[in-house]
């Protein structure tokens, strides 16, 4: 079966959901142009996952993607948030912040029976999820309205996982992915491989479409990984500055400029690694540190911080989300951009 034929769509390409840099409008576009739209709603509460869901079903009635965390919530450990706002205390100086004014906090939840059972009202037609999957009650939940489920994987062993578990398609992620690596069967991220290398493997080894993410922006990218085997290809960051996506002033500022050629893998902003453009937290703090608490409880003591310098025009502790091949990013519609990529499919 073909990704067209599994997802009911003409173009065999997914919108990848970008949790904080878009909404319902960047997946309704791309639904409506032929693609699978995805709606990111790991930072969304229930409510705001229903209004966006409602706002999806009323302005377009092509298949799309709903995405999910699947992370444990962590345990907070004093020592470990004292140690991480030790670390930024130098900064939390610079800009007159009160640390003791800044409250702990997750900003991000994993899939859930609440969740679910929103969902059950719209019965979207594909679910997917990062971190690996949730409980077999919840698989079953989603399944119960015939949806489809798809997860990523960052190796080998965890397309196997997955694949052990009843997805019906495997997302490879390679290395070269902007935003969260969805790795999940373990922390070493010497496991992490590129998107080319990664889709021939689990091409090889397992019976399930493969969908390609990681480091395609363009046509050429697309017929690269479809040669090797890929089904599909998922992208994001070639939408980062299309007119429907929420990305920030400073944020697009970046991607325009000579700092998007470097890019880097990073567990500073939210304490998972993810991929983003290098910058002055990065640059000082180093790109992977241990003081770093678990994911998501690194995200609040940053936010102050954030919020002042962005307010100064600056992106020093903003999470600039990309992937290595950001050349490609145009301001278009997303419609626009996902009918230019489709030439790679011809």
């Amino acid at each position: 079966m073909t990704i067209n034929q599994l997802f009911g769509i003409s173009i065999p390409l997914i919108q990848a959901p970008m949790a904080g840099v878009q909404g319902s409008a960047l997946a309704i576009s791309v639904a409506n142009a032929g693609g699978l739209g995805s709606l990111p709603c790991a930072m969304l509460t229930a409510d705001q996952i229903r209004s966006e869901l409602t706002e999806i079903k009323a302005k377009t009635k092509r298949p799309f993607n709903v995405n999910f965390f699947c992370h444990t919530q962590p345990t907070p450990v004093p020592e470990q948030e004292k140690n991480w706002r030790s670390l930024l205390a130098r900064y939390y100086q610079e800009y007159q912040i009160d640390p003791d004014t800044i409250p702990a906090g997750a900003g991000r939840n994993p899939f859930s029976a609440e969740v679910a059972e929103v969902l059950s009202e719209f019965k979207p037609p594909v679910v997917s999820f990062h971190f690996g999957l949730p409980s077999d009650e919840l698989m079953q939940r989603v399944r119960s309205w015939d949806a489809k489920i798809i997860a990523s994987a960052t190796t080998l062993e965890e397309a196997h996982w997955l694949a052990q578990r009843g997805v019906d398609a495997i997302i490879a992620q390679g290395i070269e992915a902007g935003g969260h690596r969805g790795i999940f069967l373990t922390d070493d991220l010497t496991t992490q491989v590129g998107t080319f290398e990664l889709v021939q493997q689990i091409v090889k080894a397992i019976n399930l479409p493969v969908i390609a993410a990681g480091g395609i922006a363009d046509a050429a990218g697309i017929k690269k990984v479809m040669s090797v085997g890929a089904a599909g290809v998922q992208i994001g960051t070639a939408y980062l500055l299309s007119h429907e996506a929420t990305t920030s002033r400073i944020h697009r500022a970046a991607l325009q400029s000579p700092a998007a050629e470097n890019t880097v893998v990073t567990n500073l902003f939210t304490g998972r690694p993810a991929r983003g453009i290098v910058n002055r937290l990065i640059t000082e703090c180093g790109a992977i540190n241990q003081t770093v608490p678990a994911f998501p409880l690194a995200t609040a003591a940053l936010a102050p911080l954030r919020t002042q310098a962005e307010s100064q025009g600056s992106g020093d502790f903003t999470s600039m989300w990309s992937g290595t091949n950001n050349a490609h990013c145009k301001e278009l519609s997303a419609a626009e951009i996902t009918l230019e990529l489709a030439t790679g499919f011809d």
